[in-house]
Parts: structure tokens; C-alpha cells; sequence
């Protein structure tokens, strides 16, 4: 392609459900979870930069406790390709003041690509196709394009996206007029979205032209899009906390979705490791374990000098870091956003969050 795609990385979750690895000021996305030694940042950065062609169109949005953490995972990032929001206000704000910056730069034209910093990606190949595919609709046509992952269970966790009629091949990769979004299902429902073949899960990532979207948040939006228009960050403490999906994705007639098919995880909480790390044995095992009878459990050890005993365990996640020890049912990794809130609420607990 002649113009670059401008890529934006989304820095600034949290990952609470990877406690205690991860915490206020080491999230999940400076997580190595796969054992490869790169975070997911920088796994995320390393698999966007063919598509920016270097790291001065390269950017990134996070929130103010984080950026120092960024600046240093990311040492040649440009200062001014990172943008740092003074609070999180979820994605919408975060995606509104990104592509008015980089429109103020590029033009109004360029095409924009937002990307999650915590996913794990399988194929490179197959993703810079998609990508490109994308950028081909959303460069001569309307259109803002989300990319929609394969189910291959009926998840409660994601969003799904139902796909309507064809727009057409783009890149030799199909796209169709989104006809709905729905966030969360409850399981019988989303078994039977699966069963139509017409639905996929909402992977969080997008790519549009700048001038398109800001047109859309003006006419859906205007609560965000003109108080950061005015003041910039300063607007931040009068923003509401919302999505992008919310604020536009479902309001817009100009969705598409293209499915994706290069391999995907959004490593949501400990039981992606699973996933992730694919090996023929009893237990997921990161670290010193020590194992008499324990079977299809996680055990994480950050502390090369530690050791992990277990003795006829089932269906468990310990992790151990620092000053903490989580042991928790595979089924309940969800509840560790509870046991946080638990936490913050004692004051003896402060230096665990």
C-alpha cells in the first residue's frame, strides 16, 4: 500500500483477572505469559509495525499510571505518537481523542487501525492479509470495519456481531453489512447464534478512515467527540465512561464485519494459558511445581528460586508472585475481580493492588 496504515495500540486496561501477576501499575499487557520473554505489548507492537512501515506511524493511547511502563517497553516509540489519558474512560474517549490527533497529522483521509495490546495473534501472515483487506474497504468506501473472530463455543464473555448481506471481496477476504451487535449472550443464546454460521465474536479491533468516524461520533456522540475537540485530555473529567461499541458501533449504519481466521485469543484470565500454551501433559506449568496427583490445573511461579508443591489437586489455578499466592477454581478465575474489590477496601491490603 502506498500510505501506511496507522496503527493504535489500546494500553490502558487493566487485566485484573491476571492478579497477582498483574497489577495497578503492571498490567496484564506487560505481561510474558507465553514464556517467550516479550510482553503482550510489545508481542502487539512487533505485529503492527509491517503495517505502519516503522515506529513514527506507530501510536499508542494508555492511561497516566502506565505510561512511564510503556515509555520503557516501548523505548522507541516517538514521545508524540503516545497519547496518555489523565483517567480511563474506556474506549470511546480513548478512540475519539486518538483520531483527532492523528487526523491532525495525517489528514482526514488516512485510515486508522485500533488494536487491543493484550491479544494474542497466531498467524502474521493471515493478520497483515486482514488487515489490508480492511484498509481497502474503509480507504474507498464509507465504512468503519470491525474484525469478527470464528466461534468455537458458545461464550458468555464476548460480543457477537451477526454478518448480513455481502459488500464484496476485499483482498480476496469477504466483508458483510453488520445487521446487529450483542454484547454477552447468556449461553443458550449464543449456542443459537452459533448454529446460524451468521455470527462471530467481536474482537475489539477496527479500522476506519479518520474523517468517517469523526462524522459518525458527531452525529452519535457529540458528548465526547466536541468536548475533546475543545479542550483536548482537559475534557477527561467531564466525559462519561463508555465503549466505543456503545457509543457508535451500535448506532452507525456504516458497520462491517470481516471475519477473521488467523488464530485469536484475548487472554481474558489465567485459564487462557491453557490455550496458549499448548502442551501434552497433566497441568500448565510456568516456573518450579513439584507435582504428587494434581491434574488439569495452572500453576505459576514468577520466582525462578520458588517451588510449588501440590499433593491430589483438580481443576486449579495457583499462581504465586511477590507477596501473593492466588489459589483459585478454574471455574471462579472470573471472581478474582471480586476478591480485588475485597481488597481495596482494607487498608492492610493496599500494597498487594
Amino acid at each position: 500500500m502506498k500510505k501506511p496504515i496507522i496503527p493504535v495500540i489500546l494500553a490502558g486496561g487493566k487485566g485484573e483477572r491476571f492478579w497477582p501477576l498483574s497489577r495497578q501499575k503492571y498490567p496484564k499487557q506487560f505481561l510474558s505469559l507465553d514464556g517467550s520473554g516479550n510482553s503482550l505489548l510489545q508481542s502487539t507492537a512487533s505485529r503492527l509495525l509491517p503495517l505502519a512501515q516503522n515506529w513514527d506511524n506507530l501510536w499508542v493511547i494508555t492511561s497516566a499510571i502506565i505510561s512511564e511502563g510503556v515509555k520503557e517497553q516501548l523505548p522507541l516509540l516517538p514521545d508524540s505518537n503516545l497519547l496518555i489519558e489523565p483517567v480511563g474512560k474506556d474506549t470511546a474517549p480513548a478512540v475519539t481523542w486518538t483520531c483527532l490527533e492523528i487526523a491532525k497529522k495525517y489528514g482526514n483521509d488516512v485510515v486508522i487501525a485500533f488494536f487491543p495490546a493484550d491479544h494474542w495473534i497466531g498467524d502474521q501472515v493471515a493478520f497483515e492479509s486482514t488487515i489490508i483487506a480492511a484498509s481497502e474497504l474503509a480507504s474507498n468506501e464509507e465504512a468503519i470495519v470491525t474484525l469478527g473472530i470464528n466461534p468455537t463455543y458458545p461464550s458468555t464473555g464476548y460480543g457477537y456481531i451477526e454478518s448480513g448481506e455481502i459488500k464484496g471481496n476485499f483482498n480476496n477476504l469477504p466483508v458483510y453489512k453488520v445487521t446487529r451487535f450483542t454484547e454477552k449472550p447468556d449461553e443458550k443464546t449464543a449456542e443459537s447464534f452459533i448454529k446460524t454460521g451468521k455470527f462471530s465474536w467481536n474482537s475489539g479491533m477496527f479500522i476506519f478512515r479518520a474523517e468517517i468516524v469523526l462524522a459518525e461520533l458527531a452525529k452519535y456522540a457529540p458528548q465526547i467527540l466536541n468536548p475533546l475537540q475543545e479542550k483536548g485530555p482537559l475534557a477527561y473529567s467531564e466525559l462519561a465512561k463508555i465503549s466505543i461499541d456503545y457509543a457508535l458501533m451500535e448506532q452507525t449504519d456504516l458497520a462491517y464485519v470481516l471475519p477473521a481466521n488467523f488464530g485469536w485469543d484475548d487472554l481474558g484470565d489465567w485459564n487462557s494459558l491453557e490455550r496458549l500454551i499448548k502442551e501434552d501433559k497433566d497441568n500448565v506449568e510456568i516456573g518450579n511445581h513439584v507435582n504428587l496427583d494434581t491434574k488439569n490445573s495452572i500453576i505459576y511461579a514468577s520466582n525462578e528460586k520458588e517451588v510449588i508443591v501440590t499433593i491430589g489437586l483438580e481443576d486449579v489455578v495457583i499462581v504465586r508472585e511477590g507477596n501473593a499466592t492466588l489459589v483459585v477454581n478454574k471455574n471462579r478465575t472470573q471472581d478474582i475481580k471480586q476478591v480485588l474489590k475485597l481488597l481495596q477496601n482494607n487498608p492492610k491490603y493496599q500494597d498487594l493492588l
